[in-house]
């Protein structure tokens, strides 16, 4: 996998020119454009891109009741003292639904800060939503605060000046996966399942580059299109192969087509690992019966998570225990994520004292602090790795199915939640 140092948007562009992500951001980019600057008004505007609706929703699924609770945080407190103004003001926040669409992303930032003008954006939902909206902010010189997106697939677009991301690096994301597996004592075979996106294609290459010379072998039938239904041909070579490791990085419905029929043809791995789509509650309940029993993905945070919120106090339990009171729905990894933008956010403005974008983006540049998430510290450019560990999906007391920590590696302050099982 190519680094991001010295990439282009431009290089991101003809790597991938084959995404949809690549196509909308590289066709929406206009040759010429200026800084722009704050608009004169009595308030904070935030622009916020997010995928509401679409194959990605699920990363947006909790993005109106955080930025609902992180505004009221700072509004009641009177806001963000700003100099220019000589007094706080309030924030607000202008949230547009990309439909899971590159493109979208892309053309919503652009109003956003062309026609709304707003004065910092906040973006987070994988590659497809993240990466557009940076690239739109590095354009027009808009500070952009943005997370849920692997680290490495968002620096393939840089080099970022405006832009900050924290996330896990896949040095955190890879040790989670095998070290899940080596629990298990498995054969070191592992069947790949990936999806024909950026994603998947960051996956498969970068699990030859790291697996493979831990000794894994990997059976390759090639990158799955969206929407396949029969999944019979890849399984029998699974089969033939004697995989005990399913791996890969897919879209939730495609998954749980795959998983459902690998129990139709009777295969059985030990373990089933899958990025980006064992992640959230509502897809793990959408597979159905018995089948979602064992099944493993990487964790980024949750209730048993030792920090706390910067801005009022409370802990990681806390806030999922809110969400689940207002909601009534099971908490979601991405709750401390999309929580900590608004911790950014009010640490660098506090700083800054003002709306001119350039001093809003050297206080992010200078962010150091503790988050619900853990530290968060950018580099040079400008990146935070954040832990990332390892869980399986087991029946639950309160809820279906509930992820547990299994594997935490080096970060002993995770607390491990349980013992990891082979697929029952």
């Amino acid at each position: 996998m190519k680094k991001g140092r010295g990439m282009t948007r431009r290089d991101f562009i003809k790597t991938v020119g084959t995404s949809t992500a690549a196509i909308g951001v590289g066709s929406m980019l206009p040759t010429l454009a200026r800084p722009v600057k704050a608009a004169k008004r009595d308030y904070i505007l935030i622009g916020h891109p997010t995928p509401s609706t679409g194959p990605i929703a699920g990363f947006g699924e909790t993005a109106a009741w955080i930025t609902k609770r992180g505004v009221e945080e700072i509004n009641q407190k009177g806001g963000i003292y700003i100099q220019e103004y000589g007094k706080k003001l309030p924030v607000r926040i202008k949230s547009v639904d990309t439909q899971s669409d590159p493109t979208q992303a892309g053309e919503i930032a652009s109003r956003l800060i062309l026609n709304d003008k707003v004065d910092v954006m906040m973006v987070y939902g994988t590659p497809a939503t993240v990466n557009p909206t940076t690239s739109i902010c590095e354009r027009y010189k808009v500070p952009c605060i943005a997370t849920n997106a692997p680290i490495e697939m968002w620096l393939t677009g840089g080099p970022y000046h405006y832009s900050f991301l924290y996330f896990g690096l896949v040095p955190e994301l890879f040790p989670a996966y095998y070290g899940m597996w080596e629990l298990l004592g498995t054969n070191k075979v592992i069947g790949m399942l990936a999806a024909n996106d950026v994603d998947g294609v960051a996956i498969v290459n970068t699990s030859k580059e790291i697996l493979i010379p831990r000794g894994y072998k990997i059976v390759d039938m090639g990158l799955v299109p969206y929407g396949l239904k029969d999944y019979s041909s890849i399984i029998s070579a699974w089969k033939k192969e004697n995989v005990e490791i399913i791996f890969g990085n897919m879209i939730a419905p495609d998954w749980t087509a795959a998983w459902r029929q690998c129990a139709r043809m009777g295969f059985k791995p030990k373990v089933a690992t899958m990025g980006r789509s064992l992640l959230f509650p509502s897809d793990i309940n959408a597979i159905g019966g018995e089948l979602p029993n064992g099944l493993t993905a990487e964790y980024w945070w949750g209730p048993t998570y030792p920090h706390k919120s910067s801005i009022t106090g409370y802990g990681p339990k806390d806030l999922c225990d809110a969400w689940e009171a207002d909601t009534g729905k099971q908490f979601i990894q991405t709750l401390g994520f999309e929580y900590a933008t608004f911790e950014v956010l009010y640490n660098a403005l506090n700083k800054a004292q003002s709306l001119d974008k350039e001093k809003i983006r050297e206080a992010i540049a200078s962010t150091d602090f503790e988050a619900i998430v853990g530290n968060i510290k950018f580099t040079k450019e400008n990146y935070c790795a954040v832990p990332i560990v390892g869980a399986q999906w087991v029946k639950g007391k309160k809820w279906p199915w509930e992820p547990k920590v299994v594997f935490a590696g080096k970060h002993k302050h995770i607390p491990i939640q349980k013992e990891i099982i082979p697929i029952p």
